[in-house]
């Protein structure tokens, strides 16, 4: 395979694995290389601003936990949702063109089956059967509120860069140290000697 290059990867077409869901149920198919902000922007301005009550969010292979993430955030964002979780397998169909083709020879393709994992996992507004398999219950929404900001926004992200450490009274930070060293083996004699370090880092 070292002289093969992957050139197209596709994924199986299969209905959504959760029964009685509107026709225009929004879809978020969430790929290896796609972006979580720009997959959360659409997400929420689809429940919020055109106040759509169900959506979908399902990838495979390694989008996987790239999936899980949006739904976590969109939970933590918006509170008292049903989730109902669905795992099964897809087969992705990889294409691989040979890249050192034989001499006056056209290039040749390798077609590849692989079944990888994948999920798919419901939020809704609406309440949703508990009875059901990958039924999860809205979560309490302890404490969310002194995780968003009045905009909605959260202020636990990575804006914060750091923590700041708390500085000394004024004064104390110049304050310095004694320290006395003893010097007994020196040929001079024994003795002591006064060393001034400063207490700064």
């Amino acid at each position: 395979m070292e002289n093969f290059r992957k050139v197209r990867t596709s994924e199986e077409e299969s209905p959504l694995p959760f029964p009685d869901l509107p026709r225009d149920v929004v879809e978020m198919k969430v790929k290896e290389g796609s972006k979580i902000r720009n997959l959360m922007n659409f997400a929420m301005a689809q429940m919020e601003l055109k106040g759509s009550r169900q959506i979908v969010f399902s990838g495979c292979g390694r989008a996987v936990t790239k999936t899980i993430t949006c739904v976590e955030i969109m939970k933590r964002k918006l509170g008292g949702l049903h989730q109902v979780t669905k795992v099964r397998y897809k087969t992705l169909l990889e294409v691989w063109e040979n890249q050192d083709p034989l001499p006056g020879g056209s290039a040749q393709n390798l077609t590849v089956h692989k079944n990888v994992p994948s999920i798919c996992i419901l939020l809704s507004r609406d309440p949703l059967d508990p009875n059901q398999t990958g039924y999860q219950p809205p979560e309490p929404r302890h404490g969310l509120e002194l995780q968003l900001g009045s905009a909605g926004e959260d202020t636990s992200s990575s804006s914060t860069k750091g923590l700041k450490r708390s500085l000394p009274p004024p004064g104390e930070e110049l304050l310095t140290k004694k320290l006395q060293v003893q010097v007994s083996d020196s040929p001079r004699g024994s003795g002591t000697t006064d060393c001034q370090l400063d207490g700064r880092h």
